[in-house]
Parts: C-alpha cells; structure tokens; sequence
C-alpha cells in the first residue's frame, strides 16, 4: 500500500511554509520580473501565489542521474518536451548530453525551433493539409527533424508535399506499443517502413515506440514485464524491417516509469523520458525497485500557494484550485513538508485543507508548496516558472509552448 506517510518521507526536501521573509514592496517584486535580472534578488517569500516552482539542486541532481544511467547503458537520450514545454529546458538539457527533444505536436516543436532547439521528433502524426504545411514549414527551419507516421495514405500525402516543396521530410514508423497512436507491429509495421523508404521524397529514420501504458505500471517487476513485452514487439519489428535490406539504426521509446527497464534491452537505441525531471504525485506512488515509493529522482516541481482563509480551527483555504494543478488525477496534489494535511478541491481558485492532523500549525498568510498530481499538464497551466537555488530565485523560465496543443 503506498501510503502517505511513505510518500511524504520521500518528497520533504524543504520546509512547506515560509512567513514574514520578503521585505520588498509589490512595485520592487514587479520591476525586478520585469527586467528579467532576477538572479539573487528575490527570495521564495517574493513570489506571487499561486506559482510554479523548480527547485534547481533537485532538477539538476535528476537531469545528471537520468544522463548518466542512459550514457552508461549506451542509450542515447531524447527527452519528451511535452513535459515542460521550456526551451530553457530542452537547451539545458541537450548541454547536459540531450541529442534532441521529442515534441507531441507540430506546435510544441515549433516553438523549441523557433528558440534554436534542434534534434526534434514530433511524436503525433502531421495529418491533414493544414498539419502538412505546418511541417514543410517546420522541416525547412530544422531539417533534422522527424515526424512519426501510422498510415500508408498520410505517407503518400506527406511524400507528394515534399516533393513540391522540393524538400524532405524524415520519417519514423510509430508503432502501437500501447493505446494510443501507431500502426500494428510486425508485419504492417514493417510494410510501412518499406513503403516509406521507396518513396523519392522521404528518408526513412527508425522506429517510435512509447508504450505508455507500461510507464505507470504499479509494482517494479510487473511494470517490467509489461514494458518487456510492449518494446519486445518494437525490437522484433526492426528485425524483421532489416532483413527486408532497409536500414533501421534507431528504435525510440521508454519513459520516465521504465528507463531503467528500457535501457537494459538490446534493439532499443533511444530513450525519451520527460517526467523525471520534475516527479509527480503519480509518479511516486508507482513503486521502485526498493519499495513503495518512487525514488529514484526527487521531487523537483511544486506550486505554491497562500493560506488566505481560515473558516474554522480545523480548516484553511489555499489560493490554489482546479486552475493550478492538473486535476486528471483520481489523486490530489500532497503537501510538501507537512505531514496528515488533506487537500481538497474547492473550485476552480481554491483548495481546502484539513488541518485536524496536520503536523505543524497552519496559519492565515501562510506559504505552502504542494507536490502536483501530474506534472505534465500543470506545466501548462503557467506562464513562467520560478527557479530557486534554497529560498533564492536563480533565474525565471518562460513556459514557451504552454497552451500549444496543435
């Protein structure tokens, strides 16, 4: 059972509630963000709430513990950028070792392009006249981008427009490893491969293959089996596209639940976890290979929040609802550092906290961080993230493709 208890012991790396720190006025807080030279400046008490959090020496210890696991398994390492939708990131992250960014849609990879970030794989198929125009766009940009593919007619479409674009589009198979998008291993996946490579206007690049439904998998060894099984049909596909004499050097999947499954199994050239970076709710409560917890990369990601009511001694409500954290979870966000502190929904601009068992007193005014149930989505919900070495700012991101979902 992955208790609360369990979960908090893992994620309470900096205290929940901060008061009275910040002696700067709101005009002072507002010039300093606005002249983008926050760099020691500002402290955690500064920050308007609700807000999102990085805390750097957590995101930088998972960046180099992901990089290093996957260079020491001969991986390499393409991680997804639907995660946070940063270029600073995807930048950070390529310095780090990176050889790209994996982008769910054409919009999302945009944005990175338009921020000098090369390497991409668009991993949502470009269908559809108006998507084609936007790739051929995006492909004179970066020509080394790849964009996923499922359907011969999509093939056929994309090839007739590169050809008059007097361009080339590069093209990876996905194959349906889970529910989601892609063709059927094997035998149809491989036709695909084929039909791509005779075609005079694309280049044939490899395989994409996330299953997704093996990444939240709870329990170490079933998630393996699951994930085994799903890439082990990626793995035999590649097989059999080779011995058709096409070359398929590259095979692209795994994720932030499997990575350290995925880089153990041979065929797979490529990972593209994107979640490690910043944990979440979800993620913790999937198990390790050392119990119930999740623990092999910190909880780097929170919002912030403010105590701005106290209708009752064993109530408090938070300036944080359905508008500040992902709410597609059965779960709801945890506070960090406070132990038996409930939240509860309480609408789209508040949340509502049970302060019966609370293991410190909550008072009115105070700063409380929450743990978010998935990250992906909550990166959306802001413009900017607030990057904090202890209780300093270091430096504030632009979210730069948030709300880019075409």
């Amino acid at each position: 059972m992955h208790t609360r208890r369990a979960f908090l012991a893992a994620s309470a790396a900096a205290p929940a509630v901060l008061r009275g720190a910040s002696t700067r006025t709101l005009d002072e807080i507002e010039k300093i963000l606005a002249s983008g030279n926050v760099k020691g400046r500002l402290t955690r008490e500064d920050i308007p709430t609700p807000a999102l959090m990085l805390d750097l020496d957590a995101f930088e210890h998972n960046v180099a513990r992901m990089t290093k696991h996957l260079k020491d398994n001969g991986k390499a390492f393409r991680p997804h950028g639907k995660t946070h939708k940063c270029a600073e990131i995807a930048r950070r992250l390529i310095q780090a070792g990176a050889v790209g960014a994996c982008a769910a849609k054409i919009s999302e990879a945009e944005a990175f392009a338009r921020e000098g970030i090369g390497g991409l794989l668009v991993t949502s198929a470009p269908v559809g006249r108006l998507k084609i125009e936007r790739a051929l766009r995006l492909a004179r940009l970066k020509p080394d981008t790849i964009f996923s593919v499922d359907n011969a007619q999509n093939v056929r479409e994309l090839n007739d427009a590169a050809g008059a674009a007097r361009i080339k589009f590069n093209l990876a198979v996905d194959l349906a490893v889970s529910s989601r998008t892609g063709i059927t291993p094997g035998e149809p996946g491989a036709a695909l491969a084929q039909l791509i490579s005779t075609q005079p206007n694309l280049v044939f690049k490899g395989i994409q293959a996330y299953a997704g439904h093996s990444s939240h998998v709870i329990g170490f060894e079933a998630r393996r089996k699951s994930s085994q099984e799903a890439m082990g049909r990626a793995v035999e596909t590649r097989r059999m596209i080779e011995s058709r004499g096409i070359e398929c050097k590259w095979l692209s999947g795994g994720s932030t639940g499997t990575y350290n499954i995925d880089s153990s199994i041979d065929g797979i050239t490529e990972l593209q976890p994107g979640s490690f970076m910043f944990m979440d709710v979800d993620y913790n409560r999937i198990g390790g290979q050392d119990g119930e917890v999740y623990r092999d990369f910190k909880n780097s990601l929170t919002v912030a929040t403010t105590v701005i009511s106290k209708p009752a001694d064993d109530a408090a409500i938070v300036d944080g609802g359905l508008k500040a954290f992902s709410t597609d979870k059965p779960f709801t966000p945890v506070a960090k550092g406070i132990d038996n502190l409930p939240y509860n929904w309480a609408g789209d601009e508040h949340g509502k906290l049970n302060l019966a068992r609370a293991s410190r007193a909550v008072n009115l005014g105070d700063r409380i961080e929450f743990v978010i149930p998935h990250c992906d989505p909550s990166v959306n919900l802001y413009d900017r993230m607030f990057c904090l070495r202890g209780d300093t700012v270091e430096a504030v991101w632009r979210i730069t493709a948030r709300g880019l979902s075409q």
